[in-house]
């Protein structure tokens, strides 16, 4: 096995554990906060695997959190009001 295989394989655990993490302590139901939280620890996974394998440049991944944690911090200003 290569090094970038075991890389995603680790990535890959990691993600899988961070989506069944949601579903464990989310509340029932899907209101605005769950929904956007699975879509974000999705998007993040896919960008990290996809920056993993090669197909897009660190600059764009870098792109891609800032804009995760940018809706992340509007989700939990949002929250407060």
């Amino acid at each position: 096995m290569t090094t970038e295989t075991i890389e995603v394989i680790c990535l890959t655990a990691l993600g899988t554990a961070v989506v069944f993490g949601i579903f464990s302590t989310k509340t029932p139901g899907w209101g605005r906060y769950s929904t956007s939280t699975l879509i974000l620890a999705v998007a993040l996974f896919l960008a990290a695997d996809f920056l993993l394998i090669g197909k897009i440049e660190a600059s764009v991944f870098l792109n891609i959190t800032f804009a995760i944690v940018g809706y992340a911090g509007g989700l939990i200003n949002g929250k407060r009001e």
